[in-house]
């Protein structure tokens, strides 16, 4: 039997006072009974009461799990969150006032016209809402310190709560509607939350019934085939649902349905969602999400690998060893002082500031970065020895260096999280270990980081492969230019909140840095929900030895008619980044935009250009002719190879997080930038551009970079080719569009190589195809080579002299990767 409950019965059972905490877990046979009922599968299970000890231990490890361990509710900083929690706990009770379509008057969740638009994304959404306030609510009531601990008024309003929802939604005789998401996911991910919290407060009936609903929402079936929602971090969170159904409902069935359903998540995939060899992570099948979805898995699986240890259920997939290796392999290269890059967060980038909130940014890349060193450390507990204490000396340095957001401040982590976090950070036993530097290139999601001391940069591309960007759910409706080749970049103590400062809501969306775009208006989602656009081009990529790169990208332009190659070489100070073929005929401008700086609220940094200081003052542009080189104060130098004519702009530039994201707030913000773009003009034909990077840098240095012509040789930039040599550091990179010669390299058809020589007499050749589509491909290295010393199985012939010549077997199955060739030079 179900209950719905009127404004005056909640008002009187929920006039009780407070008691004593009283939360235990225990075996508690009548529940059991009752739950078993729901599902034939649990039968076993219940007949013993060993069994019983098995979900009741498990009840009291997911508690724990949700609430923490291992800190005082009254040191800080978590006497004032808990403080927080039980005040908006307490609002949530008060405002509660529950009604046939809601449980809270601004959550109204019955749709007048249930379907999947946008607007019934919506009335499902604020059910899920409204199930966290709920979840707020328990733990209010199950935390020390919040003012509410095991207060009965809140007790009773939970209880309340749950029979509502219930009767008037959640439950077996219901229909889904809006996001699939909610239903699956949001919705009982959070109702089980609360059920294991207030197992003690419940009856067997109630139990009972909201086990009933999971099961009618997210049947065995979810987890049938990986395929469809059912992937990647989906499916790890249908597993969580499925293990936490079986533990509050007594199902040993229901358990081991989802450990085992979490294994096809483990194995590395070719296509598709998950995890690629190469340490891309994809979700909705052509967006790299390793800072969002990829995120989510991370922590699901850190949870669960936990929860079950030492059970009857322990996850023993040996591919569980492909998501530990994951850390170092996927996450790590994304992570920088605390914050996951936005290059591989998708639609996150838009969420901001909801609507309304009182203040205070909710998510970015910082906040989101905090939730994944939380989920490394809890990962941890899983891994070898050696793996955990590495981990932590990770996690414990990108505490100490995020000096922007702070991350024993954040706003955005829970408590348990924050409590790992803060057990590291006042370890004395561990040692903070530094950024990690290097280069590393990931194909099969068209995306690179390139690492060095004092800075770090990423790179954003897209393919027939990978998308544009992702849109969907109203959100993200401006990204349309982020995989045009968006090049980000931060320092060690300096811009590390140049893309959290309300970057997204306020640059310029057709200026994005490092990209070629033309100016052509694009509509709010142009292209398409879920990454529908992608460009109809393969030849995206680079290769590397983990140090230096070469990387290129064929651009073609969203709902647009612009052609480009663009290239980046990253180095040891700089990257160079050359552009090539641009071509256009929408009728507008094109522009490739050298940098788009946040300055901030108030930012006046000092711009030098060959030397003379520009105005500080706003609004300000100039075409600066001849330009050799510039500088931001503060930030990094720009340099011209062979003079260059750039526009420049100073600017205050307004916007509104619901201006890209239409749940976020209308809250004008304010912001001031500096650009600096090369002006195609319109309808370019075979316009070029280069450029050099120079992060951190100052005036000096910058002016005698610019000043030292020999310093990058340009060797070819055109719409067949691009290429640089380096002779200080003995590197030679070249983007082959087409088969031909450039400088003493030639290759027989397209291809990515790098070459450094050493000064111990050797050199590495580094050779991909970024294509994919080579069967054969023979390179020639006009050098004197005295013998090969190492070579992959894909060089099927190799001769030495005058002049090296390699001849490549069929690439075409290696997936973007660089194969790497050394040589004993002659």
């Amino acid at each position: 039997m179900t209950r719905s409950w009127s404004r005056r019965t909640f008002l009187r059972t929920t006039g009780g006072t407070a008691l004593a905490l009283g939360p235990t877990a225990g075996p508690l046979p009548a529940h059991q009974a009752v739950a078993a009922s729901a599902s034939a599968s649990s039968s076993a299970a219940m007949a013993s009461s060993a069994a019983a000890d098995d979900f009741s231990a498990l009840r009291a490890k997911w508690r724990t799990l949700i609430l923490g361990e291992g800190f005082s509710p009254t040191a800080e900083p978590f006497r004032t969150k808990l403080a927080a929690l039980g005040a908006r706990a307490g609002e949530y009770r008060s405002a509660m006032a529950p009604a046939t379509g809601s449980l809270w008057p601004d959550l109204v969740w019955a749709d007048p016209e249930p379907d999947t638009d946008q607007e019934s994304f919506g009335y499902s959404a604020r059910l899920v809402d409204s199930l966290n306030r709920l979840n707020t609510m328990a733990q209010a009531y199950c935390r020390q310190g919040t003012g509410l601990t095991g207060n009965a008024a809140l007790r009773d309003a939970v209880v309340t709560g749950l029979d509502h929802i219930h009767a008037r939604v959640y439950n077996e005789n219901q229909a889904r509607y809006g996001n699939w998401w909610s239903w699956q996911i949001g919705g009982p991910q959070a109702l089980l939350d609360v059920c294991v919290l207030m197992y003690d407060q419940l009856s067997a009936t109630q139990i009972a019934d909201h086990c009933r609903a999971v099961d009618h929402f997210v049947p065995d079936s979810a987890v049938a085939a990986y395929t469809g929602t059912s992937t990647g971090a989906n499916r790890v969170d249908l597993c969580r649902v499925l293990i936490l159904r079986g533990i509050v409902g007594g199902s040993a069935a229901k358990i081991a349905l989802g450990r085992d359903a979490l294994s096809p998540v483990f194995p590395y995939v070719t296509t598709g969602d998950g995890l690629y060899a190469d340490g891309s992570f994809v979700q909705h099948g052509t967006i790299p999400y390793t800072g969002s979805y990829g995120a989510v898995m991370l922590g699901g699986l850190g949870a669960l690998f936990s929860l079950l240890a030492g059970s009857g259920w322990a996850v023993t997939d040996p591919g569980r060893q492909i998501v530990l290796d994951a850390v170092e392999n996927a996450w790590a290269p994304f992570l920088y002082n605390g914050l996951i890059m936005d290059g591989v967060s998708g639609r996150a980038i838009s969420r901001g500031i909801a609507a309304g909130a009182a203040s205070g940014v909710q998510a970015d890349d910082h906040l989101r970065g905090h939730g994944i060193l939380a989920s490394i450390l809890l990962l941890g507990q899983g891994a070898s020895a050696t793996e955990n204490a590495r981990w932590r000396g990770l996690v414990k340095g990108w505490i100490q260096r995020d000096y922007y957001s702070p991350p024993l401040s954040s706003p955005s982590l829970g408590l348990e999280s924050l409590a790992r976090l803060k057990a590291v950070a006042d370890d004395t036993s561990v040692t903070a270990i530094a950024e990690p530097t290097g280069h590393r290139l990931f194909p099969s999601m068209a995306r690179a980081t390139h690492r060095r001391p004092g800075w770090a940069a990423s790179i954003s591309m897209a393919s027939k492969r990978i998308s544009y960007y992702e849109t969907g759910n109203g959100e993200n409706l401006r990204g349309w230019h982020t995989g045009s080749g968006m090049l980000y970049w931060w320092g060690d103590t300096y811009a590390n909140g140049q893309y959290s400062d309300a970057f997204w809501p306020t640059v310029d969306p057709y200026r994005l840095p490092g990209t070629t775009a033309s100016r052509k208006t694009l509509a709010d989602g142009a292209g398409g929900d879920w990454g529908a656009a992608k460009p109809d081009v393969n030849w995206v990529g680079g290769a590397t030895d983990g140090t230096r790169a070469a990387i290129g990208q064929y651009l073609r332009g969203l709902q647009s008619t612009l052609m480009a190659k663009k290239s980046w070489f990253c180095l040891d100070d700089s990257v160079v980044c050359l552009g090539a073929g641009i071509t256009c005929t929408d009728g507008t401008a094109v522009e490739s935009v050298v940098e788009n700086r946040n300055l901030g609220l108030s930012g006046a940094h000092t711009f030098t250009v060959n030397g003379t200081v520009k105005p500080v003052s706003h609004p300000w542009s100039e075409t600066l002719t001849g330009a050799t080189w510039a500088h931001i104060g503060g930030m990094g130098g720009y340099v011209f190879p062979g003079g260059a004519t750039v526009k420049a702009l100073r600017e205050e530039r307004t916007g509104r997080w619901s201006d890209i994201n239409r749940s976020m707030s209308t809250t004008a913000l304010t912001r001031r930038y500096l650009t600096l773009w090369a002006d195609h003009g319109t309808n370019p034909s075979d316009a070029t551009y280069a450029y050099v990077l120079m992060p951190g840098a100052n005036t000096t240095q910058t002016a005698a970079r610019a000043a030292d012509s020999g310093w990058v040789q340009i060797l070819a930039n055109t719409d067949d080719q691009q290429g640089v040599r380096v002779p200080s550091l003995g590197f030679t990179g070249v983007n082959f569009w087409f088969g031909g010669t450039v400088g003493a390299l030639t290759a027989s058809a397209p291809c990515c190589v790098m070459i450094t020589e050493k000064s111990d007499g050797t050199a590495v050749i580094c050779v991909s195809d970024p294509m994919r589509m080579q069967t054969s491909l023979s390179l020639t290295w006009n050098r004197a080579v005295a013998s090969v010393t190492s070579r992959p199985s894909t060089v099927t012939g190799a001769s030495t002299g005058s002049s090296l010549n390699l001849t490549f077997g069929d690439l075409s199955g290696t997936a973007g990767a660089t194969q790497r060739i050394t040589v004993r030079l002659g």
